[in-house]
């Protein structure tokens, strides 16, 4: 018997597997990129604030640098290994994958990210315990080590998208991995977000500095609000040359969802420009509840639609394009000494190649039939839709619940099954699973 390297289905009721982690990393990277933003924001205010003896915007990065280390440095330690867990129960082949091809990158990775949360502690503890110039270098060098962090994590995630060369697949190369296609619109368009939301809650900030320094809470929040304008402006700018470098697969599920979503970032762009336009003419109106409110506005509407466009963009791959979200090997990879398992399910079927199947349902019996398809069903589509009737994310009982029994099939055989589809994965099964798998679905819709 040929048992592949299988993982246990991980699977979320309503929500869908891969959704779990989207909503994880979506908090996460509230205040991650918070904390790469305010890093460059930290080595402006210090070399202003030393070149012209400001000493009053000490204590504004102070009260910024506390707020901080609760947002950044507690929410995001505590989200990031949550995407790690959810990622691995949710795709441990893709986590696999990224591992084998990025260990040393993620190892240095994990060096710079060391030194920022080092760094974001000598910042604000020792900003009255050194002088200027050596506090100055340190938010320098804080600065360096946050952008290094994110510089060596695009490469990794704009990986998860493709790799963007063919070379990768021939030469196996950590570097032709990593240089990818869409890696440095991806990091710019980051860096821009960044910007932005190190100047939104920049306001939080200084809005609650009214009541102690009115003329000077005013100057900060103006001043937050060119930082936000020009990070807004970066992150639209290589948002449009970021769509040009994505694959053909992306496309097609990006144009389903166009319209939809550029008039989500056309009324997110009007909405937030007139915030900060309001932060530059009339300072004095951004109050903190505003300025909190609209941290909120852009995690709900700006954050989570994005990152489920991501998420949504990459499917049917998880790793590299080549291998599905479902733990499937979709692809030869030469440099690696990988093989595509397509062949070899076509031929003997998931039910005799899956090492996790009970030995009760490796035969299917008039029986058992609903519940293998059951069974099949979650192992194939879960990572990319939610399987219940009434499931939030990409449900597939509506879908394709309509079609009946027989064209449920026809579809599996026809289009997916011959990789006709323009994004869905080209998986070929015996004949017998397919009956199962149209046979639950439609008992399902019904």
């Amino acid at each position: 018997m040929d048992l592949l390297g299988f993982y246990p289905l991980f699977y979320v009721p309503n929500i869908g597997s891969a959704w779990l982690m989207g909503l994880t990393g979506a908090i996460h990277i509230m205040a991650s990129h918070t904390s790469v933003g305010a890093a460059l924001l930290f080595a402006f205010l210090a070399h202003k604030a030393q070149k012209e003896n400001r000493t009053d915007l000490y204590d504004y990065m102070k009260r910024y640098g506390m707020f901080l280390l609760i947002f950044s440095y507690v929410i995001g330690s505590i989200t990031g290994p949550g995407i790690w867990y959810t990622a691995t129960a949710a795709s441990p082949r893709g986590i696999s994958a990224l591992i084998h091809n990025f260990v040393w990158v993620w190892a240095t990775e994990w060096v710079f990210f060391v030194y920022e949360v080092l760094g974001v502690f000598a910042l604000i503890y020792f900003m009255d315990k050194v002088d200027r110039k050596t506090h100055l270098k340190l938010t320098y060098t804080f600065a360096i080590a946050s952008v290094g962090t994110l510089a060596l994590i695009i490469g990794i995630i704009s990986f998860m998208m493709w790799p963007g060369t063919e070379a990768y697949y021939t030469t196996g190369s950590a570097s032709d991995a990593f240089f990818g296609t869409n890696t440095f619109p991806h990091m710019f368009l980051r860096i821009g977000f960044m910007i932005m939301m190190s100047g939104i809650i920049g306001m939080i900030i200084s809005s609650a500095m009214r009541k102690e320094n009115k003329e000077l809470s005013e100057e900060l929040t103006q001043k937050m609000g060119w930082v936000s304008l020009l990070g807004g402006f970066v992150t639209v700018f290589f948002f449009m040359w970021y769509i040009d470098t994505l694959p053909s697969n992306a496309h097609a599920l990006l144009g389903l969802a166009k319209d939809s979503i550029i008039m989500n970032r056309v009324v997110l762009a009007i909405l937030f420009s007139i915030y900060f336009s309001i932060a530059i003419m009339k300072p004095q109106w951004i109050s903190r509840t505003l300025a909190i409110t609209m941290m909120f506005v852009i995690g709900i509407v700006g954050v989570w639609p994005g990152e489920k466009l991501r998420e949504t963009m990459r499917k049917p791959w998880v790793a590299g394009q080549y291998v599905y979200s479902n733990q499937i090997i979709g692809r030869d990879v030469p440099g690696k000494g990988i093989k595509s398992e397509v062949d070899l399910i076509a031929t003997k079927g998931l039910l005799k190649v899956n090492p996790w199947i009970p030995e009760r349902l490796r035969t299917i019996t008039p029986e058992n039939k609903l519940e293998v398809g059951k069974l099949l069903t979650r192992i194939t589509c879960s990572n990319c839709h939610s399987l219940d009737k009434g499931g939030l994310y990409r449900p597939l009982i509506p879908l394709a619940g309509p079609m009946g029994e027989a064209g449920i099939k026809d579809y599996m055989k026809n289009v997916i099954g011959t990789g006709s589809s323009p994004y869905m994965p080209k998986i070929a099964l015996p004949d017998e699973e397919y009956d199962a798998i149209a046979a639950y679905i439609a008992s399902q819709a019904n």
